[in-house]
Order: structure tokens, then sequence, then C-alpha cells
């Protein structure tokens, strides 16, 4: 019998108020060489909020390729969402919303999640709260990381390199069983095609352990540090250029558009945003070198020799945040700068 190839189409469902994973598994004769090789596919889109069942036809449009070293002969393939007999991108698809003159864009994303098991975050008790914050941050020891999630985010790394993802690094976070991992790439679409990506293969990860990737921004109440994705990013003017006068230009503009900004930046960030927590609040934009509780941060490194060249973090976008729409969003307001 001739090899056969395990191709797992990935898509993004039409969910509010931000999509969820969906995946089915195509069987086919040949090994793609890229993404070109793999065929469009339909599916059910009364099933994922993407159509109606009296016309439920989808069609999956494949869009990035990454080996999947969790199968044999495996390989994922993410797609966007069309309509059938070539009427365009769904509603749904924000990828398309993602200009592709992206300005040299180059993106890094902090994700942040919790790990669940049972219906509460990891090393929680069943009834009441484990110690207060404070030596859970890049903790050590099962005291401050639990019994299981060390295994998972290792083997969470090692899947993402086997898939050409450029995870950068990994930490505990500050709540206990908190963590994060950062992906970078350049350009718009393939940094978020990767952070979605990643995230689909922490999920499955995480199913072979009884554990739940949980990416609700604020998902223990009180004083316990919510979920960010803070989303460090450089675009080509601001790497080669910079200067005071642009950067101060580019910050008005983000003031401006402020509110389109939170919009885009994940549901329910008024729980998270609250000028507490390493947090701006929500209704409020600033920036400051190295202030953690701002809008946008500005590394030393930017501002060194008067230069203003270099990144920028804007550490308001949630962890459970599209994105898609986040990239759109900074790419707009950067465009509207002149």
């Amino acid at each position: 019998m001739s090899e056969k190839y395990k191709l797992e189409y990935v898509w993004l469902d039409g969910y509010l108020p931000e999509p969820n994973l969906r995946s089915k598994t195509k069987i086919v004769d040949s090994e793609p060489k890229s993404v070109k090789d793999c065929p469009l596919w339909g599916f059910d889109g009364s099933s994922t909020q993407q159509a109606e069942g009296h016309n439920s036809d989808c069609m999956l449009h494949p869009v990035a390729l990454y080996p999947d070293s969790t199968r044999r002969n495996g390989y994922l393939v993410l797609c966007e969402v069309h309509l059938p007999n070539d009427k365009g991108p769904h509603p749904s698809n924000f990828r398309a919303t993602v200009a592709d003159d992206d300005e040299g864009i180059w993106i890094g994303f902090e994700q942040e999640y919790f790990l669940y098991r049972d219906g509460r975050p990891l090393g929680f008790p069943e009834e009441g709260y484990p110690g207060p914050q404070g030596p859970y941050y890049t903790g050590v020891g099962y005291k401050y990381v639990g019994d299981i999630a060390r295994t998972i985010v290792e083997e969470h790394i090692d899947v993402c390199h086997d898939a050409g993802i450029n995870l950068e690094g990994i930490n505990a976070e500050v709540a206990k069983g908190q963590w994060e991992f950062q992906i970078f790439a350049k350009g718009g679409k393939k940094a978020a095609d990767d952070l979605w990506m990643a995230r689909y293969l922490m999920d499955r990860v995480c199913e072979k352990y009884g554990i739940d990737f949980e990416l609700y921004c604020k998902p223990i109440k009180g004083d316990w540090n919510g979920s960010g994705m803070h989303t460090n990013f450089s675009t080509t003017m601001l790497r080669d250029k910079g200067g005071k006068e642009y950067f101060e230009k580019l910050m008005a503009a983000f003031d401006k558009y402020k509110d389109e900004h939170i919009a885009a930046y994940g549901p329910d960030n008024h729980l998270r945003l609250t000028g507490l927590h390493e947090t701006q609040s929500i209704d409020k934009f600033n920036y400051g070198v190295a202030n953690r509780g701002a809008s946008i941060r500005i590394p030393h490194s930017f501002v060194a020799n008067d230069a203003y060249k270099g990144y920028l973090e804007d550490r308001r976008p949630n962890s459970q945040a599209d994105p898609y729409k986040i990239i759109a969003r900074i790419l707009k307001t950067i465009k509207s700068v002149k």
C-alpha cells in the first residue's frame, strides 16, 4: 500500500466575542511540498456559527502549512474561511482584513494563559486560594508550578519548533497556574498565523494530560493578575529612521484611536485593564519608558541616545484577543500617521 499523509485542516469558527479553533483531517496520497499542494475543502458552517442550516456550505482556503511532529506523515494546514462559489472571504474571516502592505511590521506576541484542571487553575486547592502572588512568577519547584505544568510547556516548545514556529521563550507568570509563551515573526499575517497555530498545538498537548488551556483574560476574580497578550511591534520606519517627532505623532494617533484599539483587543478587557496589576485603566492612554502600568511601554533601548528607534510594546491586548484584529488595528493606526 502506498504512503498516506494526514493533513489537519485548522480554521477559526464564527463564535462571538472571539472565535474558537476547529479542525478536521484529510487523508491524501501525496506529500504536500507547499501550501499550494493542499486542496480547498468544505465544511458544515451551520455547526460553527458561520452559516444557516438550509445553506450551510463554507470553504476552507489553505494559507499556511506546518509539519506536525505529533503524527506520522502529519501536516497542519491553517485555513481562511470563504463563502462558497468564489464569493470571497466569510464575514468571520478577520485574517482577510490584515493589510498585505504591512509597513515591514515585525510582531512579538507574549501569550499569557492559565492551565486548568477540574475547573480551577493548577495548584489551586478545592476550596479557597493558594498563597498570594509573589513567588509564582518565573517560579521553580513543585509548590510554585505544580506537578504537570512543566511537562506541558516543555512539550509545547518542542512541537512548535518542529512545526517551524519561532517560539522564543516561556515562563511561569504572576498568578499560580498562569504561564506565558512568546512568538515572534516578520510580517503581520505570518505572526498571527503562527500565534494561532501555537494556540492550537497547546490545546493538542493539553488534551493528552486532561488539562484545559484557558485564554479568558480574567478567570479569577480578586487580587490576581489577569492574562494579557502584550504585542511588541516594529516597522521599517521605527527600525531604520525613528525620531522623536515621528514617535510623538505615532503616540498621538494611538491616543486618538484608543477606543478602536480597545474594541479589537479582546472581550471583557475592562475586568483586566483596571489600572492595577500592571495595567493602565481601559479608558485612558499613556506611554512611558519601562512603565508596565502604561498602555504602551517604551524599552530603554528605544530612547537610547535620543534615537527613538526600535520596537514598542502595546500592553492592552488581552489573552483571548484575535491576533488578526490586533495587527489590523495597529497597522491602520500606523498608516494614519503622515
